[in-house]
């Protein structure tokens, strides 16, 4: 007698990597939480569906204290999807986990208040290191849509619109109209830039360091513009 005998296929383990922010709450946390509500009000839905890692180490905070942390960041409908920094005594079951092992860049930020309040970091999950190269949009990035691109510069041949983003590891080019946000050198780059034909943007950023259209003021609306970062200050100057 003959039995066929069916060979199970092997278990198949794959890499993959994934960008997360990784939020660094600070003392003083009613402060911070601020800030926080200010980002929030200024761009309403930047967190909504992005994985959010807390960085406590700066806190070290005891159980009660983490707990009304994450509380408050689920009162903000702000999903964390890990610690990084905990006393592992005060990670009850039902916290988020421990994260180890992400590799640190630059602060991408979320849009922010005022001048670096929360410091927002890509973290990217996964050791594989990933080739510099560009990225090419030949049409316009509408409202609503979201560009992560960590690996290189971004060219948008059209316009970006307002309420839509792009989050690049080095710099931003766009030909027509930035109306959006501009987040370019997010994994470290200080060298990266922001260039743009017609500059209406609500945030602007580089390596960390951010602008809103409030701070920004009217100055350079409507012109050509060259953003870079010199030391600690965004500076902005107009394009012949």
């Amino acid at each position: 007698m003959t039995i066929a005998v069916r060979t199970r296929p092997s278990l198949r383990f794959r890499g993959r990597s994934f960008m997360a922010l990784v939020l660094a709450p600070e003392v003083p946390l009613r402060d911070w939480l601020e800030d926080l509500d200010a980002v929030s009000e200024r761009s309403p839905g930047f967190f909504t569906g992005r994985p959010i890692i807390a960085d406590v180490s700066s806190l070290k905070p005891s159980k009660s204290e983490l707990k009304f942390l994450l509380a408050a960041f689920k009162m903000r409908n702000i999903r964390i999807i890990g610690l990084e920094g905990a006393a592992p005594e005060n990670v009850d079951a039902d916290m988020p986990p421990q994260i180890a092992g992400g590799k640190p860049t630059g602060e991408i930020d979320v849009p922010d208040a005022a001048n670096a309040a929360v410091a927002a970091t890509a973290a990217p999950f996964g050791d594989a290191p990933v080739p510099e190269k560009s990225l090419l949009i030949e049409g316009s990035v509408r409202s609503g849509q979201s560009i992560l691109h960590p690996e290189g510069d971004v060219t948008v041949l059209g316009s970006v619109a307002s309420g839509s983003e792009i989050v690049a590891g080095g710099s931003i080019h766009v030909y027509g109209s930035l109306r959006g946000r501009a987040i370019a050198g997010c994994t470290g780059n200080g060298r990266a830039r922001i260039f743009c034909r017609k500059f209406e943007a609500e945030l602007i950023a580089i390596d960390g360091l951010y602008k809103t259209a409030d701070d920004l003021g009217g100055k350079f609306l409507g012109q050509p513009v060259q953003v870079n970062l010199d030391g600690d200050s965004i500076i902005l100057k107009t394009m012949d």
